[in-house]
């Protein structure tokens, strides 16, 4: 593997398997992230770790995977009850560090941290100092139980890595009361809280600003967060830092991404409605 490429775009975090009706599918932040840079023209690679007979690497063409092998791979199953959705973890792979990135990578334009299962050192921020950083930090505030069954819950280290990241996203879904928002607001230079089909609301500067998505016919929002996280710092760093342009742009890239199923179509469905420069 040539870890001197330049990378523009560069994630961190398992690529999972989520179990359901139709079999195993890939799944994660790292594996939507990657993807979505991809088709937006980046020259992207990804940090994992997976056990190495599940071969998740075939999911992720033309992406440079590099894998920390590990006796399993991050395993989800969801399961929708009239109430909502209850997640699953089955099996975890193993945890990934500072000493895990390779040197030449940690100068990429653009990283992008996204835990799924707690598996991400938070300091591994700290390698990223010319870099646009974006942080996707659903997978430090999950717990689960002896029966895998996952929970919301505190990120006690948000104070101490908030402040390092360019851009931080969350979901209501991640909070585990109202005063959380109050919190991630006060420690993030831009906070994003996506609100699925509504959009999504920005905070920055002292200013909140909401951004309508556009109406579409949605088949599949899984993925959805995790592609507009991507497309938002992408836009981020082209513009310079307009957080304001950014969500627009993301907003756009989020809601073509939900009239396909599964993540390969979904791509195709983003680089058609590239092209034509809508």
């Amino acid at each position: 593997m040539d870890f001197q490429a330049p990378i523009d775009y560069l994630v961190i975090g398992h690529v999972s398997l989520d179990r359901t009706a139709a079999g195993p599918i890939i799944g994660g932040t790292a594996a939507y992230s990657a993807s979505t840079a991809k088709i937006l023209g980046c020259r992207t690679a990804v940090v994992t770790r997976y056990a190495d007979n599940d071969q998740m690497d075939a999911w992720l063409p033309d992406i440079t995977v590099y894998n920390i092998a590990s006796p399993a791979t991050t395993t989800f199953e969801n399961i929708y009850e009239p109430d909502g959705r209850v997640q699953f973890i089955h099996a975890v792979a193993g945890d990934i560090g500072i000493e895990d990135i390779p040197p030449s990578w940690q100068r990429a334009k653009i990283a992008h941290l996204g835990p799924i299962a707690n598996e991400i050192d938070p300091r591994v921020i700290g390698l990223f100092s010319n870099s646009v950083v974006g942080l996707t930090p659903q997978g430090w505030m999950r717990r689960w139980d002896n029966k895998g069954r996952i929970f919301a819950r505190h990120w006690d280290d948000a104070i101490a890595y908030l402040p390092l990241s360019a851009a931080t996203f969350i979901s209501d879904e991640d909070l585990v009361e109202p005063s959380m928002l109050d919190h991630f607001r006060r420690f993030s230079k831009v906070l994003v809280m996506t609100q699925g089909p509504a959009g999504c609301i920005v905070y920055f500067g002292g200013e909140v600003r909401s951004f309508p998505a556009p109406k579409v016919n949605a088949v599949d929002l899984t993925g959805a967060g995790d592609i507009f996280a991507t497309a938002y710092l992408v836009r981020l760093h082209q513009t310079a830092g307009d957080p304001w342009e950014a969500a627009r742009f993301a907003n756009d890239i989020a809601a073509q991404s939900v009239t396909g199923r599964g993540l390969a179509n979904k791509m195709l469905i983003l680089k058609e409605y590239l092209s034509r420069g809508d």
